[in-house]
């Protein structure tokens, strides 16, 4: 990561603390956010983000038969069970 020295009022500068401490960031976090929503985003990392945005957020029904979803122990066990391999000790 670059660094980048800004010319800034010591007033707007003062302020922009208090704001930013006001809303739990740093100066630093603001200026980054803003001049990344300046550039935009490629449309590679744009694609991810959705991604990951739809699938956190999906409330459709899951994979598994009638709908039901898999938990770890369910994929534990059929991998088990694919294999042929016992799941003593």
């Amino acid at each position: 990561m670059a660094n980048l020295t800004l010319v800034i009022s010591d007033d707007v500068l003062q302020r922009a603390r208090i704001k930013a401490l006001e809303n739990g960031t740093s100066v630093n976090a603001v200026v980054r956010s803003l001049i990344d929503e300046y550039v935009g985003e490629d449309d590679q990392m744009k694609a991810r983000r959705e991604i990951v945005e739809w699938a956190l957020n999906y409330k459709g029904p899951g994979s598994g038969p009638e709908g039901r979803r898999w938990t770890r122990d369910d994929l534990y066990e059929e991998r088990m069970n694919r294999y042929g391999l016992d799941r003593s000790p």
